[in-house]
């Protein structure tokens, strides 16, 4: 496994991770219907290229296996394909923004009890809770943060 931070977001690289969130969804996000998926899945694409840092997570034969991204001091997203979940790369990427952009924040749904007790395991705790995320649905969020 390899870090790349990417400054240039192509289309073919946004399409690979693109694909690899829709897998990581299906296999962790679990409360979503297809339909859910089906609909967020269109705003991917313009998250990755709008996020501040976007850093990917090369396989050991170079390909895209992961992906974190960071405005600020927030951790944005972190989605793992799901043949890498559990081995270190999130741990990885985790720690690569610690280092790199002093990341203190995150938000987590809470329908999403691995990832959640994930970022405990990593140093961050409940700072808030929401009943809906923030585009007004019924998936309550843990705001998270690290001193």
């Amino acid at each position: 496994m390899n870090i790349h931070p990417v400054n240039e977001r192509t289309d073919a690289l946004v399409a690979v991770l693109t694909d690899v969130w829709e897998a990581s969804v299906r296999a962790t996000h679990t409360f979503l219907t297809k339909s859910d998926i089906a609909a967020l899945r269109q705003y991917v694409p313009d998250a990755l290229r709008a996020v501040e840092h976007l850093t990917v997570l090369l396989d050991d034969n170079g390909q895209p296996a992961g992906f974190c991204g960071v405005d600020g001091r927030r951790l944005e997203m972190l989605f793992l394909h799901p043949d890498m979940i559990g081995k270190g790369a999130g741990r990885m990427l985790v720690q690569h923004v610690f280092d790199t952009y002093q990341v203190n924040a995150v938000c987590v749904n809470e329908q999403n009890p691995n990832a959640a007790a994930f970022y405990r395991r990593m140093g961050f705790v409940l700072d808030h809770r929401t009943e809906l995320d923030e585009q007004g649905r019924p998936f309550p969020l843990l705001y998270l943060k690290r001193n």
